[in-house]
């Protein structure tokens, strides 16, 4: 086990949740609430505590799109790349995000940890198209320049 990782907050969970195996999806969703991310600490862990393989873990932390392995930020910004959206010009919304975080498809994170930028398939809200979230805040009728004064916003609350 790591010994600089902190593993009570772990354990409060695995106490508030219990250490049985259906339980696993809910502990794992407490832990990326906590952390913003899974960390590679948590799997050999909680195979431990909860006496489930690693590899069963893991497959359950990979199966579902909204468990992440990678460090997210602060601020997590979705845009929709739905029909609805795209059709209504969510690209350069989402390309105006990236150039103005040093982001790409390959890098989704700020090095200081302080955004997100991800697409997703629909937020489900089409008729307010082009829409983004942040910390699944739905933010419609986008534009460049409006994602461009919203990252300054957030910059400034910082």
């Amino acid at each position: 086990m790591n010994e600089t990782f902190d593993y009570k907050v772990i354990d409060g969970i695995i106490d508030e949740l219990g250490s049985k195996q259906s339980a696993i999806i809910a502990i794992l969703q407490n832990i990326q609430e906590h952390y913003r991310y899974l960390p590679k600490e948590v799997f050999p862990y909680l195979s431990e505590k909860l006496g489930i393989s690693q590899a069963k873990i893991y497959s359950v932390a990979t199966f579902y799109e909204n468990f992440s392995l990678q460090p997210k930020g602060k601020y997590v910004i979705k845009v929709c790349d739905g029909t609805a959206c795209h059709v209504r010009k969510s690209i350069p919304i989402l390309e105006r995000l990236r150039k103005e975080l040093d982001l790409s498809d390959k890098k989704a994170t700020t090095d200081d940890l302080l955004f997100t930028v991800e697409t997703v398939s629909c937020l489900g809200a089409c008729g307010l198209a082009p829409v983004l979230t942040i910390n699944d805040k739905v933010y419609p009728a986008m534009t460049p320049d409006k994602a461009t004064e919203l990252l300054n916003d957030l910059k400034e609350e910082k």
